[in-house]
């Protein structure tokens, strides 16, 4: 049986993507924060909750970065949540703060005054709740899954990424959104599969199947 790895940097939402993975019952879960165990395994997952400040510390203060992108380098990648903006090279959150540089691109705060474009009504910030994902690219992650599907979302900021062929996924509210990101072997999304019922678990089990190919 293959090993997919989630890493644990102290700031994820472990438990309960370590449970939906291990609902597809294609490969061994493991949780981890030792090096050669996360590098040894078939498949890696970077989940992240809270602020991104401390997700960044914790992760560098761990040795976690350099983990990531020989990660990111050989295999199947997977970033969920503030696991997909820790790929990025900014995030405006805590005054501005460094991330780790392997998508370009930043991560915006949608503003204090966000407001509905078509109707003008004021939008909530945090972003919370189930929401339409448009593919904009066809993916092995979508198999199964039927264009504008509602996924499980809660985040204050968003990803823009520097090159459109990198946006697998879009989102709106209030300015169109990242939701999610491909670059070769690496898939990322804002949203929480976990939290997303019937197509978040598809779409956890389509990673565990995946070879990192498109």
């Amino acid at each position: 049986m293959s090993t997919v790895a989630v890493i644990d940097y102290g700031m994820g939402n472990l438990h309960s993507v370590a449970k939906a993975l291990e609902h597809a019952g294609r490969s061994k879960v493991i949780v981890s924060h030792d090096p050669a165990t996360i590098l040894a395994a078939d498949r890696v997952v970077l989940p992240g909750v809270g602020a991104i400040r401390d997700c960044i510390a914790e992760i560098r203060r761990l040795g976690m970065d350099e983990v990531i992108r020989e990660a990111v380098r050989s295999k199947p990648f997977l970033g969920v949540c503030v696991g997909m903006q820790a790929l990025m090279d900014f995030s405006e959150e805590n005054g501005g703060t460094a991330c780790l540089g392997i998508i370009p691109g930043e991560v915006r705060f949608f503003g204090d005054t966000l407001c509905d474009p078509d109707s003008g009504a004021a939008l909530k910030v945090p972003h919370m709740g189930w929401n339409q994902v448009h593919q904009e690219q066809s993916h092995p992650l979508w198999d199964g899954i039927a264009q504008d599907s509602r996924f499980y979302f809660v985040h204050s900021y968003y990803v823009s990424p520097a090159s459109p062929n990198d946006l697998a996924a879009s989102s709106q509210h209030g300015v169109k959104i990242a939701a999610a990101l491909a670059h070769e072997n690496l898939f990322a999304a804002q949203f929480h599969p976990e939290k997303s019922q019937h197509d978040g678990l598809r779409l956890y089990d389509n990673f565990l199947q995946w070879d990192g190919g498109l």
